[in-house]
């Protein structure tokens, strides 16, 4: 059953999913800045290997996708934020899963808004075998995603375990380990 309006939590008060976002915003400028700083564009470290650091810009969606679509792309990161303010405040509730989720997306989604107002294009460094190269911010958005498709595909997965029944509670003054309890004497 879904909450009342009234007693959803408000993004800006909700703890969890602020230290999602504040984790995976401060996470991805930092590593943005220290490759900003240390590599130069299109420099990998190791130069070789199935996973590197390699500085390249993108100026295009998540994983370099729609390449030279910059306006669009801000345009595209800022109405998706607005949704996910509207879904975290129609959907959210209790479920830690969703805050957390909530909180990751829309991390990831205003470090690459940032790079776009203040760059014009987003830093890319993380370089993983086939995929095309992508940053934490990224990694931000796919981990909320797939915590959301996992919330609402499989409702029970990780929701807790029920509370034990009153059958399945000790009888006797044993100690958890089976010895007799200090009642016993």
């Amino acid at each position: 059953m879904q909450q009342p309006v009234s007693q959803r939590p408000f993004i800006l008060t909700d703890t969890m999913a602020l230290l999602a976002f504040a984790l995976a915003l401060a996470g991805d400028q930092l590593t943005k800045a220290l490759v900003r700083e240390g590599l130069r564009i299109g420099e990998s470290i190791p130069a070789e290997g199935f996973l590197r650091l390699t500085h390249v810009t993108n100026s295009g969606a998540i994983f370099g996708l729609f390449p030279n679509q910059a306006v669009v792309m801000t345009v595209a990161s800022l109405v998706g934020i607005g949704v996910l303010v509207y879904f975290y405040h129609a959907h959210a509730g209790r479920d830690w899963r969703v805050r957390v989720s909530m909180g990751l997306l829309l991390g990831g989604a205003v470090g690459n808004l940032i790079d776009r107002f203040v760059l014009g294009h987003v830093t890319d460094f993380l370089d993983v075998g086939p995929w095309p190269v992508f940053n934490l911010a990224d990694s931000s958005i796919v981990t909320g995603v797939i915590m959301l498709a996992v919330v609402y595909l499989f409702p029970n997965f990780l929701a807790g375990r029920p509370a034990p029944t009153p059958e399945a509670a000790p009888t006797d003054a044993a100690t958890p380990d089976g010895g007799p309890s200090a009642d016993d004497d």
